[in-house]
């Protein structure tokens, strides 16, 4: 998790965010301090569930108004490969820092054996944004992903080669008929469960074949409507909390809120659920809990 220097709202993200709202009258002091807040219940709701959290700090220079998302530039694989993402918004590329790889690794004790930078496709205006357009069934290496600008197909089959996953691949759409921004917010994978907005996936053979695919590799499926989904019920995670038996299932107290008792029996079949409030984070910055985080997948070292 990165803890922000310089949250706020994000003008070169919202036109392809429908999710960011411009902040009310607050000072932008204030919207930073909620932020902070925010991020700081997060990480230790986190903690009290038994999940090891490796806070590092955004810099204060260039201001990052997003820098609370990292899971946008960077990916952990269980192999010891590290990807690097092209980003679309110029202020967002600011994010990717050395020093917090080389803070993770340290601290988190990892091995790295090979860096996948794909960060040269941003001059093709071709991007792909980490694990929000990439939505990943790491167990049966299965890469889910929604088109929208932020989301390329280029980039897309050039990671699949590189890191060795088979695409499911859709477009969807909200009301307005806009491309939702990122996969992480139509849907999300478990080590049994899977929470998918079908309603948004346009073309009917599509949504079958996700909802096809996720079943045949033992994911039963929650589905969400439209309206869940803009309150960011698709946007968890699940985490493995440290020398505990059980999973966690991290999400926003809106999420959790928009669930009807059956689809939240559902998921507290599969986990131990930790709703966490960031109305702040959600409504400026557009995103959600799972966006707020970066997954380590890494080998320790020896």
């Amino acid at each position: 998790m990165v803890r922000p220097a310089s949250f706020g709202f994000n003008p070169q993200t919202s036109a392809s965010n429908a999710f960011q709202q411009v902040a009310d009258s607050a000072p932008e002091i204030e919207t930073h301090r909620l932020a902070l807040a925010e991020f700081d219940g997060v990480a230790a709701a986190l903690e009290r569930a038994g999940v090891a959290v490796l806070a590092v700090s955004d810099s204060v220079v260039p201001p990052k108004p997003d820098a609370i998302f990292p899971n946008n530039w960077v990916s952990f694989h269980g192999d010891g490969t590290v990807a690097l993402y092209p980003m679309l918004a110029p202020n967002r590329r600011l994010e990717r820092r050395d020093d917090i790889l080389e803070q993770v690794v340290r601290e988190g004790r990892f091995r790295v054996s090979r860096t996948v930078d794909l960060t040269h496709r941003e001059a093709e205006g071709k991007f792909l944004e980490g694990t929000g357009s990439l939505v990943l069934d790491r167990a049966h290496r299965v890469a889910y992903a929604s088109f929208s600008p932020r989301t390329d197909l280029d980039v897309l089959g050039e990671f699949a080669q590189l890191l060795d996953y088979d695409l499911v691949t859709f477009d969807a759409r909200d009301a307005a008929q806009r491309p939702v921004y990122h996969t992480n917010v139509v849907m999300a994978i478990g080590t049994r469960f899977a929470v998918v907005c079908g309603e948004v996936i346009v073309q009917p053979r599509h949504r079958e074949a996700v909802f096809d695919k996720l079943r045949a590799d033992g994911h039963a499926v929650i589905d969400i409507s439209l309206r869940q989904m803009h309150e960011f019920a698709g946007n968890l995670l699940e985490l493995a909390p440290a020398g505990a038996r059980g999973n966690v299932i991290a999400l926003s107290t809106t999420a959790w809120r928009s669930l009807d008792p059956a689809q939240r029996r559902a998921l507290e079949s599969y986990g131990s659920v930790v709703p966490v409030s960031i109305p702040t984070i959600e409504r400026v910055g557009g995103g959600g809990v799972r966006c707020m985080l970066a997954e380590l997948h890494l080998p320790k070292r020896p």
